[in-house]
């Protein structure tokens, strides 16, 4: 018997829920940080026994193109996943439009190479809107299985404002069972749109307070080759414009002394390196993506983490950077205050102009020792958000083994 905590209940023994789990972000042996943030949910999800996960993580192909992804294998065990990477046609830079329809192609190709049919599966489970949750509308009609849409952010914050794409979302949220949003922010933006608020469950992310922890900084700096002496700012995160590293570069500028470490790849690299060299000469230094050991150590170097993004769903790294003991600045963009709340070890700031960044910056470095800001971070744990997907999925299988099978859904799980 297993007892629920949020209502006391017990449930019976039952097998597992079995997901058919579609998605283009999951990490792979080429991107092993690429849609870490999935991967770290399902896994926890799956470890209750109450979930099971067939996942499907397609990789775009073009000839020519792509070539990061042409060493992904068709076929990979990853984070205690076997995790299939089939290929889905994507003209470069022209081919949004098309993506939901060549992705879907992929993925129930995918599956008949398996053999894996219908039965073998009780839910589609997609994570991000736009191509995946679109995509996963297709292989749920064609399944006749329930849809559980998971959105994560830009899906709903950027690619949500191009008409095309929301028209084709709106009918994907339209036919799901339940989506699913990281912050409440995100599932009103959902809701502005035009999605279903009755059937949308605001269910945020975690952080393993075992992975990350906090670390003597003369021992991460010493770890890193970094020099122990003098302040030092740190940036996490694909460099690309929507991250707003160009604001913390010169912010940092403004901070004799201090120094500024950013842990990412991307577009963007070059020219911030170069602004680094222009306004802030030898204080910048660029480093490459990190496992979360690794990021562990970066967060525990460092006297304070800046995220200065434009737009944001549920940013791990902030609860990351808490956990290890590491105050926090970061822009007022989606569910950012729904973490760094009242009494939290950070500022929320709406300016973008770079000396009030620097003033945050400086005020929040050295203020509290790292038990005091990883005191915060633990009230963000997993397992009350685990039980509550898992039940979610539980009821909605049971309601379609039930025999309700609608294509346009209009049921809600009682505890929405």
């Amino acid at each position: 018997m297993f007892t629920h905590p949020s209502n006391g209940t017990a449930h019976k023994e039952r097998p597992p829920v079995r997901l058919l789990t579609l998605t283009t972000l999951f990490p792979n042996v080429v991107a092993p940080r690429h849609g870490i943030f999935v991967a770290n949910r399902l896994r926890r999800i799956c470890d209750t026994g109450r979930v099971h996960s067939t996942v499907v993580a397609a990789v775009p192909w073009f000839p020519g193109a792509y070539r990061s992804a042409l060493g992904v294998p068709r076929a990979e065990s990853l984070s205690g996943f076997s995790v299939f990477h089939p290929r889905y046609f994507q003209v470069p830079g022209v081919g949004m439009r098309m993506q939901p329809v060549t992705l879907a192609w992929a993925l129930l190709a995918q599956l008949r190479r398996q053999g894996l049919a219908a039965s073998s599966f009780d839910i589609v489970d997609a994570h991000y809107f736009y191509p995946d949750g679109v995509a996963a509308s297709r292989v749920a009609d064609a399944l006749g299985l329930p849809l559980v849409i998971s959105a994560r952010g830009s899906d709903i914050n950027l690619i949500g404002g191009m008409p095309f794409a929301r028209r084709r979302m709106l009918r994907a949220a339209d036919r799901a069972q339940a989506l699913v949003a990281v912050s409440a922010a995100l599932a009103e933006k959902m809701a502005a749109l035009g999605m279903p608020a009755e059937r949308t469950h605001v269910l945020r992310n975690g952080v393993d307070m075992d992975v990350f922890s906090p670390l003597a900084q003369p021992q991460a700096r010493a770890h890193l080759s970094l020099d122990e002496r003098g302040p030092l700012v740190l940036g996490v995160g694909n460099l690309v414009a929507e991250k707003g590293f160009e604001l913390l570069i010169r912010a940092v500028s403004l901070l004799p002394a201090t120094r500024l470490l950013i842990v990412g790849q991307g577009p963007l690299r070059r020219a911030l390196r170069s602004l680094g060299d222009t306004v802030a000469p030898g204080r910048v230094e660029f480093r490459d993506n990190m496992p979360q050991s690794g990021l562990r150590i970066a967060y525990a170097a460092a006297d304070v983490l800046g995220l200065p993004s434009l737009r944001e769903g549920w940013p791990n790294v902030l609860l990351e950077a808490m956990a290890c003991g590491i105050p926090v600045v970061a822009s007022a963009v989606g569910g950012v205050s729904e973490i760094v709340g009242r009494g939290a070890p950070g500022t929320v700031l709406s300016d973008r102009t770079a000396p009030a960044w620097a003033t945050a910056l400086r005020a929040m470095m050295g203020t509290l020792a790292p038990e005091q800001v990883r005191q915060y971070a633990t009230r963000f744990g997993w397992e009350e958000v685990v039980l509550k997907q898992c039940t979610l999925y539980e009821e909605i299988a049971d309601h379609w083994a039930a025999g309700s099978r609608p294509r346009r859904a209009r049921w809600a799980p009682a505890h929405a």
